[in-house]
């Protein structure tokens, strides 16, 4: 009995979370689905040359995105199996979304939001598993209850859309001598989603944060951050040290993606923030615009650009030293799916998108994810109370330390969330380079 009222509390939950997001979505049969790199303890990148940046790009292995495994949830709702995680028995987790991950002290943690379960809010979880082709094993952070510890920022709400989006690390172990920083978003309302981010620190193992400063009310809302070496990336303000980049978007799918830089011996200082306002063609007469060298601003009223496909929310980037490129993963409602770009540097140029995920086409829709009952009967795969509503692919957060490459093909992994059933998957695609045509 008492199982039972913890499903349907869960449950009650969901549907409340199911309304607000529902009002985003277009008057369809089909949900229209729109659009963050962890940060790494390893510094990257290793400067590409420009003779191999000029002849190769990377290109998406058709047909290769597959789902490894339901990494939340005590079901898999597709094999009908157990999960490896449990983390409803286990930690009180129904179900839950997003997933941002990052490196710490050795864990790999994830920033899970809008949790439904016994304590409502968002939730935590860290890996030490290095081989995803079997699943993760997850661990959350816990209360003295021993089920999931929902992340608080004193004096900020952390409701429904008020997620932890973006997290990384800056010293040697989660203890007094390291801190974990994570941005939040906040201010959710329903006329504008997502309305402010926030940048808190932690330094007990993500049990408690303290909030340190309002990052962006505009076009820094949902964020992917990199820790980096300076001087391996000419055209960072700083040559030497370390740094965050931080790629960002504001209106919540509807934005165009930006970029910031933050020397991360400063990131407690709003005031050290600096963002990419395009590029300073003028130093190299001329030249191609992508042959000069980055402007940097302290106004962010004066951000660029990195490319124009204003649908972006959620978003992962990342850099990959075995293809020698940066990544950007995104979902988007034109084109419909999961977009994939690269780049020789954070700021471009960026290629054009190519979709690596799309639900129908790549065996989502009717396997792991749910397909309405008033279209077709093909799953069984839905929440209960949740037959006619259409499941969507969002949240791509490419898990950098995971990548390996083989035969000249790069896998690279990450976590997508499905919406129904109101999980998160671990997923991985392959990469190749080709000649640049």
């Amino acid at each position: 009995m008492k199982k039972s009222l913890v499903i349907l509390s869960a449950l009650g939950l969901l549907l409340c979370a199911c309304a607000l997001r529902k009002r985003n979505a277009a008057a369809t049969s089909e949900p229209v689905v729109e659009a963050s790199k962890p940060a790494v303890e390893a510094s990257v990148p290793a400067t590409v040359t420009a003779t191999l940046e000029a002849a190769y790009t990377v290109q998406h292995v058709t047909g290769s995105t597959q789902k490894i495994c339901q990494l939340t949830g005590d079901n898999d709702r597709q094999t009908a199996q157990p999960t490896l995680n449990q983390t409803q028995s286990r930690y009180g987790v129904f179900g839950t979304d997003l997933g941002f991950s990052f490196l710490h002290d050795g864990r790999l943690y994830f920033l899970f939001g809008d949790t439904v379960g016994l304590h409502g809010g968002d939730s935590i979880a860290y890996s030490q598993d290095t081989n995803p082709d079997d699943c993760l094993d997850l661990t959350f952070v816990t209360g003295a209850d021993g089920r999931y510890l929902p992340p608080k920022v004193p004096g900020i709400s952390l409701g429904a859309f008020e997620v932890p989006v973006g997290g990384f690390s800056a010293g040697g172990s989660m203890s007094s001598s390291g801190m974990t920083y994570v941005f939040f978003t906040t201010d959710h309302t329903d006329e504008k989603v997502m309305g402010r981010s926030v940048l808190a620190r932690s330094s007990d193992g993500a049990r408690s944060f303290t909030y340190l400063y309002d990052v962006s009310t505009d076009k820094f809302i949902n964020i992917a951050p990199v820790v980096v070496d300076n001087a391996a990336i000419p055209g960072l303000p700083e040559s030497s040290g370390q740094g965050l980049l931080v790629f960002g978007t504001g209106t919540y799918r509807r934005s165009n993606p930006y970029l910031a830089f933050v020397p991360l011996a400063s990131v407690e200082e709003h005031s050290a923030w600096l963002f990419y306002a395009g590029l300073d063609t003028s130093t190299v007469l001329g030249a191609s615009p992508t042959s000069g060298l980055p402007r940097w601003s302290a106004d962010e009223a004066d951000a660029a650009p990195l490319f124009d496909h204003p649908c972006l929310g959620e978003l992962s980037a990342a850099w990959n030293a075995d293809l020698g490129k940066w990544l950007m993963f995104y979902n988007c409602a034109l084109p419909r799916g999961i977009t994939m770009r690269s780049a020789d540097r954070p700021w471009g140029s960026w290629t054009d998108g190519e979709v690596i995920f799309q639900p129908w086409d790549d065996g989502g829709y009717c396997n792991f994810m749910h397909v309405s009952y008033q279209d077709r009967n093909c799953d069984s795969v839905q929440d209960p109370g949740r037959d006619d509503e259409w499941a969507g692919e969002y949240g791509p957060y490419i898990i950098s330390s995971l990548a390996r490459t083989h035969d000249g093909v790069t896998t690279v992994y990450f976590v997508m969330s499905t919406w129904n059933p109101y999980a998160v998957m671990l997923m991985k695609t392959d990469l190749r380079l080709v000649p640049a045509p």
